[in-house]
This record gives C-alpha cells, sequence and structure tokens, in this order.
C-alpha cells in the first residue's frame, strides 16, 4: 500500500504560505524569531504573525461516550444553554489560540479535504493530531483572572485546554465522523500522529485522514524550558560552539494522507523509546540509531538513497552532541543536514509535523539545483561534535531532491524518524 501526503497547510515564524515559507527557509530567514515578556520570561520566540480566522460558534457535542461539561462540572445537556455553545464565548468551547491555527490550515487544505469528503463519504475521514500544550495559554489566562476577581472569566472552558480538543475541534468543524484524537509525546507528538494516520489507513479504517499538529505559545512551556535552564540567553544556535539552549515557537502544520496520488510518498516510519531520562538523551544514541535505521528499512531504503535529513537540532548542549554521534554513525559525514529550529524555534509537539512540511516543500519545489535549508546559527561550529554536513545558506544539492528524512526526539526518549519521497 502506497500512501501520499496530498496537501499540506502550515503557519510557523517563517509565514503564513507554502510560498511563503519556502521562501524564507531557504534563504536562512530568523526574522520570526523575536524577543517577548508576555508569558513571565523575557527571551526570544518564534511567534505566529497572523492575523487568525475567528472560531465560528459550535453546538454542543456528545464525542465518543464523552459528555462535555460547563464551568461547574454540568453535563451539556443539564445545562440552561442552548446552541450555538454559550460557555466559552464567541466560538464557544473550542476558542483557543491553538484551534484558530489550526483552523488557520485548514483553510489551505480545504479543497482537498472537501474533495476527500465527497469522494469517500464523511465516516471514512480520520483526524489525528499531536500537541503538547493545546489550549493551555487560555487556563493561565483565566487563572490570572479569577486571582483579580475571585471567579473564573464567562468565555473560559475547560475543554478549550484538553489535549483532545484540536481533534475533536475539526471534526466537529467538519462534520467528519471518522476517527478523531491527540496524541501527546512531548516533541514527538506531531510524528506519531502520522505513524497513527497510516495505521488508520492500512486497517481499512479510514479512506483518508487530516494528519498533523499545533501547538502555540504559553507560559507553561517558556516558564518550565526556563526552569529546565534550557532556554537559550540570545538566538538559538543549533549544533554551534556557543549554544546554549532553545527558543520556543508556535506552529501548525495540516497534511492530507491517502491512497488517492500525490505529490510526496509517506515512505517510512522509524519509533523507538529509550526511556532514559525524563529530559536528557541518552548519551549513547542507540535507539536514536535503531529509530533512524528502522525508518530507512521501512522505507526500503539505504543511507546512501537519503538527499536531506531534517535534524531534530534542538541547540541544546546534550541533544546535539547525540544527534551528531546518531547522524554520523548511520549515514557517515556526507549527508546534508541541517537543523531549521534556527528560524523557527523549537514548536515542540508541532515540530515534527512542522519540519516534515519543509521536507513537503523541498520535494514539491521545482528546482533543478535542489536548493537546501540551511543550518543557520551564527555560530562557528562546534568541532567536539561528530562530523555533520551542516548545509550553509545557498547550498544546494546539485540536482533534483528525490528523498529526505527527518529527526524528531521527545522527553523520556521517545525517538521518532520519518522517510518522504518525490512522487
Amino acid at each position: 500500500m502506497t500512501l501520499y501526503l496530498n496537501d499540506l497547510g502550515l503557519l510557523c515564524a517563517l509565514g503564513n504560505s507554502k510560498a511563503e515559507v519556502l521562501k524564507r527557509l531557504l534563504a536562512g530567514d530568523r526574522s520570526g524569531l523575536v524577543a517577548s515578556d508576555e508569558f513571565g520570561t523575557r527571551c526570544i520566540v518564534g511567534a505566529v504573525a497572523a492575523d487568525l480566522p475567528e472560531i465560528p460558534p459550535l453546538p454542543p457535542f456528545f464525542k465518543g461516550g464523552r459528555v462535555l461539561l460547563d464551568n461547574k462540572g454540568e453535563s451539556a445537556e443539564d445545562c440552561s444553554l442552548s446552541p450555538p455553545f454559550e460557555k466559552g464565548g464567541p466560538g464557544g468551547i473550542y476558542n483557543c489560540r491553538n484551534n484558530r491555527l489550526l483552523l488557520a490550515a485548514l483553510s489551505q487544505i480545504e479543497p482537498t479535504v472537501t474533495d476527500m469528503m465527497a469522494r469517500f463519504g464523511a465516516d471514512r475521514i480520520g483526524i489525528v493530531l499531536g500537541t503538547s500544550t493545546s489550549g493551555v495559554r487560555n487556563t493561565e489566562l483565566a487563572l490570572d483572572y479569577w486571582a483579580e476577581n475571585g471567579v473564573l472569566p464567562d468565555q473560559f472552558h475547560y475543554k478549550q485546554q484538553q489535549m483532545g480538543a484540536g481533534a475533536d475541534f475539526l471534526a466537529d468543524f467538519l462534520g467528519v465522523q471518522g476517527p478523531a484524537y491527540t496524541i501527546s509525546t512531548a516533541c514527538s507528538s506531531s510524528g506519531k500522529a502520522f505513524a497513527s494516520a497510516r495505521r488508520l489507513i492500512r486497517q481499512g479504517l479510514c479512506d483518508a485522514v487530516i494528519v498533523g499538529g499545533a501547538d502555540s505559545l504559553c507560559g507553561l512551556t517558556v516558564n518550565g524550558f526556563t526552569a529546565l535552564e534550557s532556554i537559550s540567553s540570545g538566538l538559538c544556535k543549533p549544533f554551534g560552539m556557543h549554544r546554549d539552549g532553545i527558543n520556543i515557537g508556535e506552529a501548525v502544520s495540516l497534511f492530507v494522507l491517502s491512497e488517492e496520488p500525490g505529490p510526496v510518498v509517506l515512505r517510512g516510519i522509524g519509533a523507538t523509546s529509550d526511556a532514559y531520562h525524563f529530559a536528557a538523551p541518552d548519551p549513547d544514541a542507540t535507539d536514536v540509531i535503531r529509530a533512524m535505521q528502522n525508518a530507512l528499512d521501512d522505507a526500503g531504503k539505504t543511507p546512501g538513497e537519503i538527499d536531506y535529513l531534517n535534524l531534530h537540532g534542538t541547540a541544546t548542549v546534550l541533544n546535539d552532541v547525540m544527534e551528531s554521534k546518531a547522524v554520523n554513525a548511520v549515514f557517515g559525514s556526507k549527508l546534508a543536514a541541517s537543523s531549521s529550529k534556527g528560524m523557527t524555534g523549537h514548536t515542540l509537539g508541532a515540530a515534527a509535523a512542522l519540519e516534515l512540511a519543509f521536507c513537503w516543500l523541498l520535494l514539491t519545489h521545482d528546482d533543478e539545483q535542489g536548493a537546501l535549508i540551511p543550518n543557520i546559527n551564527d555560530d562557528e561550529p562546534d568541532t567536539a561534535l561528530s562530523a555533520l554536513n551542516l548545509v550553509k545558506k545557498g547550498g544546494t544539492l546539485g540536482r533534483r531532491i528525490n528523498t529526505c528524512q527527518s529527526n524528531s526526539f521527545a522527553f523520556g526518549g521517545n525517538n521518532l524518524s520519518i522517510v518522504v519521497e518525490r512522487a
């Protein structure tokens, strides 16, 4: 069974459309990383600059046997509210930035989604997303309001921060009746979504799946990573000599996956879990190596058949040591590779889908010289790292890019690698 990534919608610090993102990505544009003190700790973040669409009013839904509750713990059917669901203010229970990001990305792929629904039926379309924060920013703001006023604001609803809210929202908005759920495994979340989406189609449960991820900026992650001493003092420096941590970003990336022929083939997925440490990577990189090799085996590819590797490349001291060691062990030192996080920040649960989107853009770009994504860090290379062929600004493959691989690693040693190919 050959599965295709038929279409893509994305927004990130690099822009709000495929064309804009690709142009700025290949140029090594870091202007989307800006200083902010909105979240309690002043640091550099990668924010989406778009005017996001408003969530339209939606009625109460009873999904999967789960009854949605109001702020007092009462079930929707016991409340005095009538459609459109009034709790949550305009847009109701789904009104949060994460879902507005999803709606913006969905608008970019709406013709493809509409066509798939007409062709297969709403009950044959699934939705699988990844996130690590969902709409927790709404809860942060609601708690600030409660501290000042003694009550939660009328526009707040707990559903806005639930991990599954994004998939539920898209399913309710579109009227999709197939499986709809969200995976949250920290920074590999949206990569795991592709493994699940592929499984739904292979097992005959869906004909097409809307798959990807979204994460929005919030105090939880900014202050949490600050407490872990993992936030960079300036712009992050992936694989740089003076790297000192990450810049946190936000992003959304949505694909349509199906057997219908499309521009990019999902070739292989490799997933491992080493459980070495809650936050630190295994310095031996044993299971990261295995994840990359499993992805190659699943794709039927040898290391020499990969044209470009998008590195996880967080710019933390330990991750870059581990990943350079692992990549060198599998691919040697000649494969063109880079971390794109120097332009977007680390978008956490959305990172795997976003960086797979960058590979999709390379594979659909009509460029005979094969322009590559540069590893931007404004720093000198760390010569203590295992040797890698990090792409410089303006770097090209010298021919069309046909096959890409992308890495994503998460807390707890949750490792993922994906191979995609030009159709």
